[in-house]
């Protein structure tokens, strides 16, 4: 019996994989890209394409609750991320909720002109707080600063910190607690992108005092490709709270149809048009494969699923011909990232053996640690097939040096 058997056979989660509707053959490391589908999900999409909104019509706003998705949907996801209720709401993007919270939050710090965040942040973070900045004037600017060292570069003149939790190439992990307090004793407000940390491994907002949170539901919640995204505004600040983009969903009563814009009196005024109900309802239903989980035993699996990955490749002389470009465990998210000039090419050819991983550029291979549905015999697998690529140079073959418009 192989200790990847004895190790799933003690895994405490295991049951939590019966939850998901997994391809034959397929071992899949890019949980951190795109969830993989909760079967019930499909069963959620049928019930509110057919029988809501086919049978029900719009009677469903009321007879369905749909009007409710965002805060029941947002309270959810706030209990996977250590957020009291009535602090999230689900809706639109992450890139344009970006958009909302940095706008509101420089509005609550007009004498300060700066955003800081670091230079290998998600570039989509960058490119919002920069389309902002265009709107404001000259006098306002982006400070990059060394996520290795993010306290220290921190002054007077910054009205918000914006930091991505997990970095998406490296699966360098941020301490929220930490950094926020540092933010704070120099009167900053943080604004933090969970996309790599929601449902990944546990998350305390509330207990770090954090001010703003953002994040996407496709990756380890499991929402499905381009689920709606979620925003968190800590209930200190939702009285002062304004954001530029005022749709009649964020208004306190939306449907007096009032020609002035009164903004809800809760993190609701993030709302704009009207939800997308069914993503958002197949989110709904993704989120169910959380109930009565302790997110400490995910990140454990995590842990665990990571050391004997790399305890794997070291077993088959891998160790010295990928380097690890990701950091220590305890300074890592739910991913491990390792560099090699043909890592495109490799991965390539681990996915055509059914392993799918995922490259991000100029040089790293991404794997990605889904607790809830990836066995240690998976991980056992996908190494075995990683080192056949690697010793009879497979990846050298022209097919998997074809370039993809999704890499």
């Amino acid at each position: 019996m192989s200790d990847a058997v004895v190790l799933d056979r003690e895994d405490v989660l295991a049951d939590k994989r019966a939850l998901f509707s997994l391809p034959p053959n397929t071992v899949y490391l890019d949980g951190n890209s795109l969830g993989a589908l909760p079967t019930a999900c499909k069963q959620a999409a049928q019930a509110v394409v057919e029988h809501q909104w086919g049978d029900d019509l719009i009677t469903s706003w009321n007879k369905h609750q749909w009007i409710d998705l965002p805060s029941r949907v947002g309270d959810k996801i706030g209990r996977l991320i250590g957020a009291k209720a009535g602090q999230v709401v689900c809706c639109d993007t992450i890139s344009t909720n970006l958009f909302k919270v940095l706008s509101a939050a420089i509005k609550m710090s007009p004498e300060r002109k700066t955003i800081a965040t670091t230079k290998d942040n998600f570039p989509t973070d960058i490119y919002m707080a920069e389309g902002l900045l265009s709107l404001l004037g000259d006098e306002y600017k982006i400070q990059f600063i060394d996520e290795n060292d993010v306290a220290s570069q921190l002054h007077d003149d910054i009205a918000v910190l914006m930091l991505t939790q997990v970095n998406f190439r490296s699966g360098r992990k941020q301490d929220i607690t930490a950094v926020t307090a540092a933010a704070h004793e120099k009167g900053i407000l943080t604004l933090w992108d969970l996309a790599h940390s929601a449902g990944a491994f546990a998350v305390h907002l509330d207990e770090a005092n954090a001010d703003f949170a953002v994040g996407c539901t496709y990756k380890y919640l499991n929402g499905g490709p381009g689920s709606p995204a979620f925003v968190y505004v800590a209930e200190r600040h939702q009285a002062r709270y304004q954001q530029p983009l005022s749709g009649w969903m964020g208004h306190s009563s939306p449907f007096s149809f009032s020609h002035e814009y009164t903004p809800h009196d809760s993190v609701k005024r993030n709302l704009c048009g009207t939800p997308g109900v069914i993503g958002m309802q197949v989110l709904d239903a993704a989120l169910s494969v959380f109930d009565n989980t302790d997110m400490a035993l995910v990140e454990d699996k995590s842990a665990k699923l990571q050391a004997y990955f790399l305890a794997k490749l070291e077993a088959h002389g891998l160790a010295e011909t990928f380097t690890l470009a990701s950091p220590a465990a305890a300074e890592r998210g739910s991913q491990l990232a390792f560099s090699h000039p043909e890592a495109y090419a490799i991965c390539q050819a681990w996915i055509d053996k059914g392993v799918i991983a995922d490259f991000r550029a100029p040089d790293i291979l991404r794997v990605g640690f889904a607790p809830l549905y990836l066995r240690f015999v998976d991980i056992e697998h996908a190494v075995n097939e990683l080192a056949l690529i690697v010793n009879n140079k497979t990846y050298l073959q022209s097919q998997y040096q074809v370039v993809n418009d999704v890499t």
